[in-house]
């Protein structure tokens, strides 16, 4: 029963059945959202597809500058915006974090440069008056180099020419700066057609170095031959003809400026490259006088004072440079135990060589042949002398002139560099003649002479004390026989007047004469006319008058 009544009971449950589970079709409210994933994403790869580059530009401030607000422009179009402002790691200055556009990537080289544009004068020039109003922001000149970069050094001071402007580079190498400046114009026959965009001191100390940039067209003035010089301020000329002032403008009185000039033969040439190197003249005449590729070192030994001379002071053969000073120095001769000045020079033979009409292909240009040509002329009285210049200033100058009847003289060719005889100056032997004199004057016996001439004085006015007297003695003796002979001049000229007078019988008489001599001529006259008419009348008498 119990067994049965289970096996009914188990036959009574339902069996499970395995079925296959059907799959359910989405439903709308799922589009939106996977709609929206996928716009989000496709605008979060588009913005990182779009997004510029960004770079770090180094300044010493971050004066005017300002995250999120200053933009960076081009040409005045916004090309990024200042993300970020730290200092820089060495707190030296400040970082600052710039986006750009997506179109910049290709500029962003080795050659682009930054700056912060903000009001300043310089150069006598005023620029970024703009930003008063509408606040600084970040200019950018594009570069044209190949290295990509995004670490920038920033510049502190604008650069006065952008890679957009036409024309060429050169650069100047000068003693010192002296008035110039960035910015400084450039002229070409007193028009401005560049300026001076950057300076240094050059890396050994002996010079400055410029860069300045010309214009187009007028860069292809600029060759091989061209002359740069300083025109700053105003160039006065004393000479023959009076006295010149030259300026290029009042510009470059105040802020100083370059000129510069092509030689007249060399005009013809091509226009010098980018970069090309030259020197600056202190002036146009140190510009444009010949450049001397031969230059030979000698020396003069002086025993005068040399108060005046200078480095850079010329030396002239009768009127024409041939060369400069280029040391003073003072030496003690232990053989006559003197100080001497040796004073070196340059030489530049190419000067007279140049100037020179015929015979300048007998000339040896060798060593040898240039001592043949020394010594010859030393053995015919060359010397060297020292000469004023300069009256007013007491200015010296080397003289290279043949003197006569001067000691026997060589030169030394054993010294470095050889010396060259000299003679002693003009100022000096004045000098020795006036001590010559003033010796001679010395020896002489002055109280001597001094005692006799007193002598000789005392005498003289005894003389003119007994003159005196025999004046006197003279005037008493001589005046009463005077006075006598005054009066019968008188009388006698008393005379003379009465017998001139017009109413004494001589004046009668005279022309009484007058009268008849008066008639005699005319009857002569009458006798003439006669004869001229009537010849004849000589033999045959005058002929009667018909009635």
């Amino acid at each position: 029963m119990y067994e049965g009544s289970r096996g009914s009971v188990l036959e009574d449950v339902p069996t499970a059945v395995a079925v296959k589970k059907r799959r359910s079709s989405p439903q709308l409210v799922w589009v939106i959202p996977i709609v929206a994933a996928l716009i989000g994403g496709w605008l979060a790869v588009k913005t990182i597809l779009e997004k510029g580059p960004t770079i770090t530009i180094t300044f010493k401030t971050a004066e005017g500058l300002e995250a999120g607000k200053t933009k960076v422009k081009y040409k005045n179009v916004d090309v990024g915006e200042v993300k970020a402002i730290k200092l820089s790691k060495d707190r030296q200055g400040v970082v600052v974090i710039v986006e750009l556009v997506k179109e910049a990537e290709p500029y962003l080289v080795g050659d682009t440069r930054f700056w912060v544009v903000r009001p300043r004068i310089a150069g006598g020039q005023v620029s970024g008056l703009g930003t008063l109003f509408s606040g600084s922001y970040i200019g950018v000149d594009l570069g044209k180099s190949g290295n990509k970069l995004r670490d920038f050094v920033g510049l502190e001071i604008p650069p006065i020419v952008t890679g957009d402007v036409p024309g060429r580079q050169f650069m100047l190498h000068a003693d010192t700066l002296g008035s110039l400046q960035i910015g400084s114009p450039v002229y070409f026959r007193q028009e401005a057609v560049g300026s001076v965009t950057a300076h240094e001191v050059n890396k050994d100390g002996q010079g400055v170095t410029f860069m300045i940039f010309i214009n187009a067209p007028y860069d292809q003035y600029v060759n091989a031959d061209t002359r740069f010089w300083n025109a700053s301020g105003i160039d006065v000329t004393l000479d023959a003809t009076g006295v010149k002032v030259d300026t290029q403008s009042i510009v470059s009185i105040l802020i100083g400026g370059i000129a510069f000039e092509t030689l007249v033969g060399s005009v013809r040439q091509p226009p010098a490259e980018e970069n090309h190197e030259f020197l600056l003249a202190n002036d146009r005449a140190a510009a444009m006088k010949h450049q001397d590729t031969v230059a030979v070192p000698f020396q003069f030994h002086f025993s005068q004072s040399i108060r005046g001379l200078s480095i850079g002071a010329p030396v002239e053969f009768r009127g024409i440079v041939v060369g400069e000073v280029k040391s003073i120095d003072i030496e003690l001769t232990e053989a006559h135990n003197e100080f001497r000045f040796p004073v070196g020079v340059v030489l530049y033979p190419g000067r007279l060589l140049a100037m020179l009409k015929s015979a300048t292909s007998e000339f040896r240009m060798d060593e040898e042949g240039r001592r043949i040509r020394w010594d010859a002329m030393v053995t015919k009285g060359l010397r060297g002398q020292l000469r004023t210049s300069n009256l007013l200033t007491g200015q010296l100058y080397v003289a290279l002139d043949t003197f006569r009847d001067v000691p026997e003289a060589k030169m030394d060719w054993t010294a470095t560099p050889p010396i060259i005889p000299t003679v002693a100056g003009g100022l000096e032997e004045f000098q020795s003649t006036l001590t010559s004199i003033a010796k001679k004057i010395e020896r002489m016996p002055l109280e001597q002479i001094g005692g006799d001439l007193h002598q000789a004085l005392q005498s003289f006015n005894r003389t003119l004390v007994s003159t005196e007297q025999a004046v006197k003695r003279l005037d008493k003796d001589l005046a009463p026989t005077a006075k006598s002979t005054l009066d019968d001049a008188r009388r006698m000229l008393n005379t003379v007047d009465r017998t001139l007078a017009s109413d004494a019988p001589l004046q009668q008489d005279l022309r009484t004469s007058l009268r008849e001599l008066s008639r005699a001529a005319e009857s002569f006259r009458e006798l003439t006319d006669l004869l001229e008419r009537q010849p004849e009348s000589l033999i045959r008498g005058k002929k009667e008058s018909k009635r």
